[in-house]
């Protein structure tokens, strides 16, 4: 039997260590390394000539393009994001929080799937087959083409693959399954390295569409080493506010299309349902005529959305205000408030200070710094900002409005859903597309424009 021996391992850049340290030193990370058992021993000194296959250089414009074409899921938000479906051969990692519906997302993938013909194995190696059978009855997704594995050894879920021989393998999760050949435990670094490394090679040696479901750390981050996200070909991330019915999902890395494109999903009584207009969502209980509320265009990949951002300021006899923002980046905010008070005249300083975008999605992007600013404005004045008009531009610190990308798409969408005014960055290029342009210079120009100022 071998002689295991302790090491510590980064989960960032896979460097060991024999001791542990706070900080790794080959990548730099903080709190990184955990321990693991290794066989202990010499190394080879030198190693086996490679007797496999070996692929030739073809000219670029040969090669051949047939097997790339995408396997639609019947998901539509989730081909947005994959832009077009799945492709043959392709490993995708898709990552999220506990019980935020991964499981079931994918359940329904593989329904739709296996429902037009295409032959489909879910493993389950954290849920039992009856437990797994019971969400499906929920979701009614039994089709004759769907087939479940409850394994969690490698050379299992290999057998069930030669078993099966499916077109599409999901595999639930990377962080349970493991190899008795290696010493760790499951979830170890080497463990999922490995595993995953196997996994990636039995999908290109059998063009076997493959995804894998991974935990996520406390900070969002997916859990395991990095290498990880760097073998797949696609890496999601599926997110959403738990006591919310809105899922969002979003790919990180994607060799086969753009990573800006975002799935919406609204969770119902009989699974996720894709949302293909958000409008509703987002704007549906909107109420006119309140202080603090603006609507900002805003883009996620190529998909404008529109979304309410709202602001509430109210007196503390607190020495440290606060500063709250849900939804939104707090380095923004008091970014904003500080552009505010030193450059439009606008304080704060003795109140605390509430922000917010409206229906569960996250606004980080420069474009929403116009909408907020004028939220904060209309907050403090206490007057209501004007129902029928959007604001988008990105704030400078000297008060300055600097226009923003994609500002014809955005205010064409605006315009569908009935906004006849967008205040804009005097800079941006005649984009009406349907709507009135208000150009402005600064921040505290488009205050004044709208008549924001606090009355003395």
């Amino acid at each position: 039997m071998p002689r295991l021996r302790t090491v510590y391992r980064c989960t960032d850049c896979g460097a060991t260590s024999p001791q542990w340290a706070g900080r790794c030193g080959p990548c730099g990370e903080w709190n990184t390394l955990v321990e693991e058992a290794e066989e202990a021993g010499p190394q080879p000194a030198h190693q086996t000539p490679w007797a496999g296959p070996v692929d030739h250089a073809v000219p670029i414009g040969e090669v051949d393009m047939g097997g790339s074409a995408e396997r639609p899921t019947g998901l539509g938000e989730l081909d947005r994001v994959l832009g077009g479906g799945l492709v043959a051969g392709s490993v995708t990692l898709v990552g999220g929080e506990p019980g935020i519906g991964k499981s079931t997302l994918l359940l329904q993938a593989l329904a739709s799937l296996a429902g037009r013909g295409e032959r489909c194995l879910l493993v389950s190696a954290e849920e039992s087959k009856q437990q797994v059978r019971l969400r499906a009855a929920r979701l009614g997704a039994l089709p004759p083409d769907l087939w479940l594995l409850s394994e969690t050894a490698m050379p299992g879920v290999i057998a069930g693959v030669d078993g099966v021989k499916p077109d599409v393998l999901v595999l639930d999760s990377i962080q349970t399954v493991f190899d008795p050949g290696l010493g760790s435990a499951p979830g170890s670094v080497a463990q999922v390295r490995e595993c995953a490394q196997r996994l990636v090679g039995l999908a290109k040696e059998r063009s076997l569409a493959t995804i894998l479901v991974g935990h996520v750390t406390k900070d969002g981050g997916l859990a395991g080493p990095r290498v990880l996200e760097h073998l797949v070909d696609t890496v999601l991330s599926f997110e959403g506010e738990r006591h919310q019915s809105l899922r969002l999902l979003r790919a990180v890395k994607h060799r086969f299309g753009p990573t800006g494109e975002l799935g919406l999903f609204e969770m119902a009584e009989h699974g996720l349902a894709g949302v293909p207009d958000a409008a509703g969502l987002f704007l549906g209980d909107r109420r006119e005529g309140v202080a603090g509320s603006v609507v900002v265009p805003a883009m996620e990949g190529q998909r404008p959305l529109l979304v309410e951002l709202q602001a509430l300021v109210a007196p503390t006899s607190l020495p440290m205000p606060r500063r709250s923002a849900q939804g939104l980046d707090s380095g923004r905010l008091g970014l904003l408030l500080a552009v505010l008070h030193r450059r439009a005249a606008v304080s704060t300083e003795k109140d605390d200070v509430y922000a917010s975008a409206v229906g569960g999605v996250r606004v980080t992007e420069p474009a929403a710094d116009l909408a907020l600013g004028l939220a904060l404005a209309s907050a403090v004045a206490d007057r209501p900002f004007p129902a029928d008009v959007v604001a988008c531009g990105e704030v400078g610190l000297g008060g300055e409005v600097r226009q923003v990308g994609h500002t014809a798409r955005r205010l064409a969408e605006a315009a569908r859903l009935g906004f006849r005014r967008a205040v804009v960055a005097a800079s941006a290029t005649d984009p009406r597309n349907g709507v009135e342009v208000v150009p402005v210079a600064t921040l505290g120009d488009a205050i004044g424009h709208f008549g924001l100022y606090r009355s003395k």
